[in-house]
């Protein structure tokens, strides 16, 4: 179990890398204490029988360069499984994606191994064989890592080698290879990544829709996640979404006041983060009615026919079956009402989906299309 400590040793397996005709790539990493991930750790395997090393980012002699400049070799595949993540700690710290990407999660949905299909689970189906987890949960940031650690952390991308030729195998022989590329453009798309503090509190789930009630929330969430974005400390750290919610009501406007909250941490009752919180109150208190923040109720407005809505669900799982595909992947329960509101602009009538599903769910809107039993099975039947 070769681990590399130092850049050159990088550049080396990399050049090496490039002459293959694709790469396994996981990581290692914490977030509890971070509102950045901390990369810990870097697993990557050649095709076939080829070396798969340790790559150690903490170590004081290494940069990941090479690492980044095979990420940018279209000639080489770059093969993850459930990737957002992993792209997430690249584009943050290198400012690039691995292209061409091959994401075996998603490629697994396309071929039928359900939704969300685990690691584990296509090591058992395709490589046929088992993995030890009893190092997942530990601290990859601790050195020297254990012999444990290292054969958990290289089976992340040995295993990962056979899953990717044989569904990469799968998606030429069913011509779907185009499906898979159109999810990987979500995953290689910046804004995937981006949080922007002025955006933070559509994330807070409140049951009011009073104006200024959300435009103090709005303000609380933008000072609460610029203040954890610039000292790479979790959000939560700073205040948690139930405190939020409570100042947004109280609407403190001196430390005494913010000393009788009963869910406040202790470190935000003083210092930068109450003279945030205090101003944030203020901004939100004098935003004009015109600038308020809309709530996202649209689709609580939704006239939907909850009897199109549940043929759109037996259509839905008629397709996936038929396909081989997993339903999640092709629309939500959401969609599904959407569609049945008469809404057309979503992913579910577009691309791929389309072909699959979105044009036969049109078709049965419009009364075009009828749904009927024969056995086990939903038959689609022109009218």
């Amino acid at each position: 179990m070769r681990t590399l400590t130092k850049t050159d040793e990088l550049a080396a397996f990399c050049a090496e890398a490039k002459a293959g005709p694709y790469v396994t790539i996981d990581t290692e990493f914490l977030r509890e204490r971070t509102y950045y991930a901390k990369l810990c750790l870097v697993q990557l395997a050649l095709p076939g029988d080829g070396e798969a090393v340790l790559v150690d980012p903490l170590a004081g002699d290494i940069a990941l360069d090479p690492l980044y400049d095979l990420f940018r070799d279209t000639n080489v595949v770059k093969v993850f499984h459930a990737a957002r993540q992993d792209l997430e700690i690249f584009y943050v710290e290198g400012g690039v994606f691995p292209e061409p990407l091959f994401d075996t999660q998603v490629a697994a949905m396309v071929c039928g191994f359900g939704e969300q299909a685990g690691y584990e689970t296509l090591v058992k189906k395709i490589a046929k064989a088992q993995l030890d987890k009893t190092s997942r949960f530990t601290d990859w940031s601790r050195r020297p890592l254990t012999d444990a650690q290292k054969t958990y952390a290289l089976a992340d991308v040995t295993h990962l080698r056979v899953i990717y030729e044989h569904l990469a195998a799968e998606l030429e022989r069913t011509g779907r290879s185009k499906w898979l590329q159109q999810e990987i453009r979500v995953l290689t798309d910046p804004e995937t990544y981006t949080v922007r503090p002025s955006e933070a509190w559509k994330r807070v789930k409140t049951r009011t829709h009073s104006g200024k009630f959300l435009a103090i929330v709005r303000e609380l969430a933008r000072f609460r996640e610029g203040y954890a974005q610039s000292r790479n400390i979790p959000r939560n750290r700073v205040l948690k979404d139930d405190a939020l919610i409570e100042l947004a009501s109280t609407r403190p406007q001196s430390l005494q006041d913010l000393s009788r909250s009963r869910l406040l941490l202790r470190d935000a009752r003083r210092g930068d983060i109450a003279e945030g919180i205090l101003a944030a109150v203020k901004a939100g208190l004098e935003t004009r009615p015109e600038d308020y923040p809309a709530p996202d109720n649209g689709n609580d407005k939704l006239q939907v026919n909850p009897a199109l809505a549940d043929l759109l669900r037996v259509l839905l799982k008629a397709k996936a079956e038929g396909e081989g595909v997993a339903q999640k992947l092709i629309a939500t329960s959401a969609e599904l009402d959407q569609i049945a509101a008469g809404k057309r602009d979503l992913n579910a009538l577009k691309g791929w989906r389309a072909e699959v599903f979105g044009n036969d769910a049109l078709r049965l809107c419009n009364g075009e299309l009828a749904l009927a039993a024969k056995g086990p099975s939903v038959t689609l039947v022109e009218l």
